[in-house]
């Protein structure tokens, strides 16, 4: 009993590792693992990126010293001195700007490099919503070849029922025209009834008139009955026939345009454009989890382009506090050392004869032409009134965009809703219409149209789910929620 429950389990955790292995070879990929890969591959993420990192090593070197001066200069021709001879003189000196510039042009650089990580997340927040639109087109041009080649199929159940009464026509029509080999007789019996004699010729063409009249016009229209179920049946038929042609074209055209959508979408993860992409066979309704009002609230705390404007902003105003100050002295400390040989001819103190000599500096700029820094103080304040005016405008941009998305969102919302019930009608109708048809109780161009308005309704219940997922990653891109960091 035991051996048997053993076998039981493992053969069970056969199976199921069997589906998982299938599973994971039909979707190796997912949404989440290409945005993953576009994360770390994608050519314009790694650029905006870059230029972050470039912009961080400015701030060490606004926020450095200048470089300190060293002159050193040697008499070719020692210079005669009271107490000797001076050889050389050596000289240094290191200039320091007033005080906070260095700290205001830290804070500049510093807050550029925020700005230029905002930037960052923009362009990877773009990309992202660029990816998941795409993959949604992808998997609305997938189901639509799908639903396509599953119509095909059930025209062809409908061309297997229109050829079985199309065959049951000519049995019909062949009944009604075996009377014709009769109807020829009895016109014959007349016709040679009435040449008989010469003195009946009169009442045997009225009477034989009056037969061959009434019969044939009875075999013509059983002759017409016949033929036209038979022209109907090939009718149906053909239209059948077009129908297919028509989706089979359309599949064609799909497929191409699937071609396309996928080359852009590797664009995206840095990849050959002929790898394969991956879709769900059904996706799911996504999660707004927050109110549209919530949104908008969040959409303008939140938003990398305003918060890129917005430091903007501040390391303008860092920038004109230091022009500022830069408008004020500068002080160089320095250091002259003069070096001194000894002389024979030197007069004075004896002690002092050949000594070296150290002479600190003190050095002062002098600001004195004041259109320049008066100048880059105009140009801060008209490049923080440009700054504010770019905010307002991205601000309203981003609203009328939210907008936009916004009626994405409930339009799809709402057309999931219905084409979800009309889907369902025309499914239901689209039986009752086949099973009727099958009994030659209905016309084949009502089964046709139940037949269209069903694949209607199911396309256009998928690009509502489609449409309401890329509203939800466009209200998510807006307000900068990436489920990828």
């Amino acid at each position: 009993m035991k051996t048997t429950s053993y076998k039981k389990l493992l053969i069970t955790f056969i199976a199921l590792g069997s589906w998982l292995v299938g599973n994971s070879q039909q979707y190796p990929d997912s949404l989440i693992k290409y945005l993953e890969i576009a994360a770390k591959n994608n050519p314009a993420v790694l650029q905006k990126f870059s230029e972050y990192q470039a912009a961080l090593q400015k701030v060490p070197q606004v926020g450095s010293l200048a470089d300190p001066e060293l002159s050193v200069g040697v008499f070719l021709s020692p210079m005669e001195l009271v107490n000797g001879k001076q050889v050389a003189d050596i000289r240094l000196m290191q200039m320091f700007p007033w005080f906070g510039v260095l700290k205001n042009a830290k804070d500049e650089m510093s807050l550029m490099a925020k700005a230029k990580f905002e930037h960052f997340r923009d362009a990877k927040l773009q990309v992202f919503y660029d990816i998941q639109r795409n993959w949604y087109e992808l998997y609305k041009i997938q189901k639509d070849i799908s639903i396509s080649e599953k119509n095909i199929e059930i025209l062809k159940i409908i061309e297997r029922l229109a050829l079985v009464k199309f065959k049951a026509a000519p049995s019909e029509g062949s009944g009604t025209s075996s009377s014709n080999p009769v109807i020829s007789s009895g016109s014959a019996q007349n016709n040679s009834a009435g040449s008989s004699g010469m003195q009946t010729m009169s009442t045997g063409q009225s009477n034989s008139g009056s037969v061959g009249s009434n019969k044939p016009s009875s075999s013509m229209q059983s002759g017409s009955i016949g033929s036209s179920s038979g022209n109907s049946g090939l009718t149906d038929i053909y239209r059948i026939q077009i129908e297919t042609g028509d989706l089979e074209n359309n599949i064609s055209l799909l497929k191409n345009q699937r071609k396309t959508i996928m080359a852009q979408f590797n664009t995206y993860l840095n990849r050959t454009v002929t790898s394969p992409v991956f879709t769900y066979e059904n996706i799911a309704v996504d999660s707004l989890e927050l109110s549209l009002i919530a949104v908008s609230d969040s959409m303008l705390t939140n938003n990398p382009m305003l918060g890129m404007l917005d430091y903007e902003k501040q390391s303008i105003e860092a920038r004109k506090k230091m022009v500022t100050r830069m408008g004020y002295p500068m002080v160089g400390l320095g250091l002259n050392y003069s070096l001194i040989s000894k002389s024979s001819t030197a007069m004075g103190a004896p002690d002092m004869n050949g000594r070296d000599m150290i002479m600190p500096m003190l050095t002062v700029t002098l600001p004195v032409y004041r259109k320049k820094y008066n100048a880059m103080i105009r140009e801060t304040e008209l490049l923080k009134t440009a700054t504010s005016q770019n905010y307002q405008s991205t601000a309203n941009s981003l609203q009328a965009e939210y907008y936009q998305a916004v009626q994405l969102y409930q339009d799809a919302q709402r057309r999931i809703k219905l084409y979800d019930n009309q889907y369902q009608l025309a499914s239901k109708s689209l039986d009752l219409m086949l099973k009727s048809f099958s009994v030659s109780n209905s016309a084949l161009t009502d089964v046709l149209r139940i037949r269209q308005q069903t694949l209607d309704y199911e396309l256009k219940q998928v690009e509502a789910v489609a449409d309401f997922n890329t509203a939800v990653a466009w209200l998510k891109r807006l307000m900068a929620f990436s489920q990828i960091q």
